[in-house]
């Protein structure tokens, strides 16, 4: 049975993605505010999950496509 190549979703405006790989899935992972999506990100990777950071979502490209800098505990 082949699986469709196509994603089943489109991605909103305004949102903060990363990418979570877990084996071989490709997990992608959003959240409204930057402060929420940073620290979300740093708790994956501080469990040794391998993680992307994409930015903000603009409908065309993404921004603010550095990795930000960790937030102080």
């Amino acid at each position: 049975m082949a699986f469709s190549k196509s994603k089943y979703f489109k991605m909103a405006n305004g949102l903060y993605y990363f990418h979570l790989k877990s084996g071989q899935q490709n997990i992608l992972m959003y959240r409204q505010e930057k402060e929420k999506a940073v620290d979300a990100y740093y708790r994956y990777v501080k469990v040794g999950k391998n993680c992307d950071w994409l930015g903000k979502w603009t409908g065309r490209k993404f921004e603010d496509s550095e990795v930000p800098p960790k937030p102080e505990d």
